[in-house]
């Protein structure tokens, strides 16, 4: 319930920052000008809200300097398994969760809102046993690359789908009668719901 007021304090308190917002720009409410993806610096904020929605958080604060974008962020997944996304060694007897982790990414924009990405990701995973319930974490540093789309909503609001793929080095649990092999590569769609609290053209 806490997790929800503060949901709700957020989204209220941009609410009040957007109608308070004074835009000499013209253009319409859709094609607003200069166009979004023409501003020269931006500080964004954004999250990716199916994290929510699963009892994790995600929190993404982005600065944006011509076409380059530095993003950090903090994501928990909650219940979310991330076994599926694994490729080929993925195991269907182990279940794994994202636990609080912090990740940095570098992104460029190729054309218009259309942002190409790379990132480091200090993961903690918590790994269970679907046989036992049983649970370990373990560590892993995952690199890897992204491509999403920006889609404004006024000046302001956008929604950014997109997918990543995630890459990382070797690393095992041994759960006694079981040993879990993390998979070297996860591919996953993404949904982020942002901000453009400060804008420059």
């Amino acid at each position: 319930m806490k997790k929800y007021s503060i949901i709700i304090l957020v989204f209220f308190l941009t609410t009040i920052g957007v109608i308070a917002q004074t835009d000499s720009a013209g253009g319409t409410f859709w094609k607003p000008e200069p166009r979004n993806y023409n501003v020269k610096q931006a500080l964004e904020f954004e999250s990716l809200v199916p994290m929510f929605i699963t009892g994790g958080f995600h929190l993404g604060a982005c600065y944006r300097y011509e076409k380059f974008r530095v993003r950090v962020s903090v994501i928990n997944g909650g219940t979310y398994d991330a076994e599926s996304a694994g490729l080929k060694n993925s195991s269907a007897d182990f279940k794994r969760y994202y636990k609080t982790s912090p990740g940095i990414f570098f992104g460029y924009n190729i054309w218009k809102n259309l942002e190409t990405y790379t990132y480091l990701e200090l993961h903690t995973f918590e790994i269970e046993q679907k046989s036992t319930g049983y649970k370990k974490d373990i560590h892993s540093t995952d690199v890897g690359g992204g491509i999403s789309y920006q889609f404004f909503i006024g000046r302001s609001f956008y929604i950014q789908p997109g997918f990543h793929v995630y890459l990382r080095g070797d690393n095992s649990l041994n759960f006694g009668n079981q040993l879990y092999n993390i998979p070297n590569v996860d591919f996953s769609p993404v949904l982020r719901l942002g901000f453009r609290y400060w804008r420059k053209y």
